[in-house]
């Protein structure tokens, strides 16, 4: 992509994000549309601005808890065993007593459901030994998740100085949890109950009644937070996540999420490119004990077009001439260009789908053999 180009579309994407901005009007201190799949950012207002984020630091909490699980550290029958300290948390909880014993499918449901933070803080006791060494985890993920701006002071979300975050961070986070299918379970849940029905559970998000497609995730407040959320909702093949920090009232929050991902779907759709596994190509390989050699695609692609330009998306494949055995499945042999009406807006890399060793002696051999043979016949 030539850098003339390159400063035209984003100078495009600029101009229209900004125009939009101004009709938005948001009430918010800060706010993010971002597509899920690719990263895009489809709208913004001061998204790298560090702001206390209140509960929806447990974006991060139930991104570490459901890593946890799907990994076999730990399962959803394993019971937890309430500590002094997480009996002391204050803020919404659902009164565990030291020495209660609840399982981590009931604590992931009463954090997911009801912000509790003496489920966080005893989830993260459980995963992490302490709140303390749950903390450090909650920061090195996210730098590794790209969220740079960052400083997790506790797994709850409660105030505490330096505890910051910006949209964009969470935005990238919430990303990175809706990967887990199996989140979905406590995030979509609006009505459940705990210790045999005695304690109800109604779900903060209450865009999951009122707007389609919502499947999460996370509500706060606090005197110094304001009203925050992230969310995130699903519509064909598009998936959307909104995050808001700083609006003045519990109404304007919801309003102005459902606000950005109404905008989102309006003008935006995701495309598939490319699918994990899909074979674009094959090459011929020299010496090797292979004489062909696929290429593939390493993950699902996509990309995001204004709406009802999706048919104008064309692919074009470039390979390499021939490889030269030994072929390593790790070099890419050739890219798969996306242009969108002659305009290259992507590329992606393709890769052989196996390993191909050098023709030994006798692989050597029967080749030439083989060539004789077909050419006599």
């Amino acid at each position: 992509m030539s850098k003339k180009f390159l400063a035209l579309l984003i100078s495009t994407f600029l101009l229209f994000n900004t125009a939009y901005a101004d009709v938005m009007n948001l009430k918010a201190k800060s706010a993010i549309l971002m597509e899920a799949e690719t990263g895009e950012i489809l709208y913004e207002k001061d998204i790298h601005k560090p702001l206390p984020p209140a509960s929806v630091t447990k974006v991060m909490t139930l991104l570490l808890a459901i890593e946890a699980i799907d990994s076999g550290k730990i399962k959803v029958t394993d019971k937890v065993v309430t500590s002094k300290h997480a009996f002391d948390m204050g803020g919404t909880q659902i009164y565990l007593e030291v020495g209660e014993e609840m399982t981590v499918d009931d604590l992931m449901k009463a954090i997911a459901m009801n912000s509790a933070n003496d489920a966080s803080v005893a989830l993260a006791e459980y995963i992490a030994g302490t709140e303390e060494n749950f903390v450090e985890m909650m920061n090195k993920r996210a730098k590794e998740l790209g969220a740079k701006n960052t400083t997790f002071k506790n797994a709850t979300g409660l105030p505490e100085e330096g505890h910051l975050t910006t949209v964009y961070d969470i935005a990238m986070i919430s990303r990175e949890l809706v990967k887990h299918p199996s989140i979905f379970k406590y995030l979509t849940n609006k009505i459940d109950s705990l210790r045999n029905g005695k304690f109800s559970l109604i779900n903060t998000n209450k865009l999951l009644w009122r707007y389609q497609g919502v499947d999460g995730i996370k509500t706060g407040s606090t005197s110094e937070a304001l009203y925050c959320m992230a969310a995130t909702a699903k519509r064909g093949d598009t998936r959307l996540i909104a995050v808001v920090f700083g609006a003045p009232d519990s109404e304007t929050r919801f309003n102005e999420t459902a606000k950005l991902l109404d905008y989102g779907f309006a003008n935006f759709e995701t495309v598939k490119v490319a699918s994990k596994g899909e074979v674009l190509g094959k090459i011929k390989v020299l010496k090797g004990n292979k004489e062909m050699v696929e290429g593939i695609s390493l993950k699902d692609e996509y990309v995001v077009v204004k709406k009802g330009e999706g048919k104008n998306i064309k692919k074009e494949v470039e390979l390499k001439n021939f490889l030269t055995a030994p072929v390593s499945k790790n070099n890419p042999l050739g890219v798969l260009k996306i242009l969108q009406e002659g305009k290259l807006i992507k590329t992606v890399d393709i890769y052989p789908a196996t390993d191909v060793k050098k023709a030994n002696f006798f692989e050597n051999f029967n080749k030439v053999i083989n060539y004789w043979i077909k050419k006599g016949s």
